[in-house]
This record gives structure tokens, C-alpha cells and sequence, in this order.
């Protein structure tokens, strides 16, 4: 399906206006889709499998903004961690350490969003608010240095 400029130039602007960043989630759409929105200024794309992100990234221009949009298994973080923007749905306190272990592999920091577990479905993922107290408390005290603790809570957005 063709992008529709003139609507997405009315959204983006207005949306710029208040200071929103507008992410277009680009899972499953060709390359040519997405430098056609890239074309028209749009700079943030979201990606739910990291095999295709990875694909993604190779082929196109090295200024976008790649979020990771679904659920991230630890041992696929390296694969993503040398270029990604933000990860959306950190749901352990293990792929946040994985992750900030990978950031600082690439010399880098990763923004992170907590994925807060609201659903009562089986099938979902996430934390809740025990297990969210614990991390921060974990990140407080002793168990991390001051400097790896600083670096996750810069990691640390929550996600509602």
C-alpha cells in the first residue's frame, strides 16, 4: 500500500508541534515503503523481530532511529545492540542486564522501556509492580558499582 504523504506530512507536523516522536512501526514492510517514509523526513522506525531489523538495517540509511517494538529474547540482543535506539519491552531484570552488558561492549548506552505486565493472559509478558520495586531497589544498592548503576537507570523508562 502506497504512503499517503499528505496525511503523513499533516500528522508529523502536528505532532512535532507537541514535541512528539512519532515511531512508525515498519514490521513486515518492504524496504521500499519505508525510504519512501524516510524520503518525506520520518527517522524513527519499530521492528518486532530482530532477524528482520537486522536485515533492515543493512540496507538502509544509518541516520534512522531503530526502536525495538516486541518481545526480545536475551540471547538476540547482541544482533541488535551495536545500533539500536530504544528497546520497548524489557521484561526482566536478565535482558536488562544483558543489554547493558551489550551497550558497553559497543560503547554505548541503550535506552530501555520496563514492560509492565497489566494483562491476565497467560501469553503476555512483562513485570509487575513487585518485581519493578525490586530492580530499582537492586540498582540502588550494592549490587551494582555507582557507575552500572547510573548507566541502567539511564536505561530505565517504564512503559504503561
Amino acid at each position: 500500500m502506497p504512503v499517503n504523504s499528505e496525511l503523513y506530512k499533516e500528522i508529523s507536523s502536528e505532532l512535532q508541534q507537541k514535541n512528539v516522536t512519532l515511531v512508525a512501526v515498519s514490521k513486515t514492510k518492504p524496504v521500499e515503503d519505508i525510504l519512501e517514509l524516510y524520503h518525506l523526513g520520518q527517522r524513527d522506525f519499530g521492528e518486532n523481530y530482530v532477524q528482520e531489523l537486522t536485515q533492515k538495517y543493512q540496507q538502509l540509511p544509518k541516520d534512522i532511529r531503530w526502536h525495538f517494538i516486541g518481545h526480545l529474547q536475551s540471547n538476540k540482543v547482541k544482533l541488535i545492540a551495536p545500533f539500536v535506539h530504544l528497546i520497548h519491552s524489557v521484561d526482566s531484570e536478565k535482558l536488562l542486564k544483558e543489554i547493558n552488558k551489550e551497550a558497553k561492549k559497543n560503547n554505548r548506552i541503550i535506552d530501555c522501556l520496563l514492560e509492565v505486565y497489566i494483562a491476565k493472559e497467560e501469553t503476555k509478558f512483562g513485570l509487575d509492580a513487585t518485581e519493578i520495586e525490586e530492580i530499582i531497589t537492586r540498582i540502588s544498592d550494592t549490587n551494582y558499582t555507582n557507575e552500572e548503576s547510573e548507566k541502567l537507570f539511564q536505561n530505565i523508562c517504564i512503559k504503561g
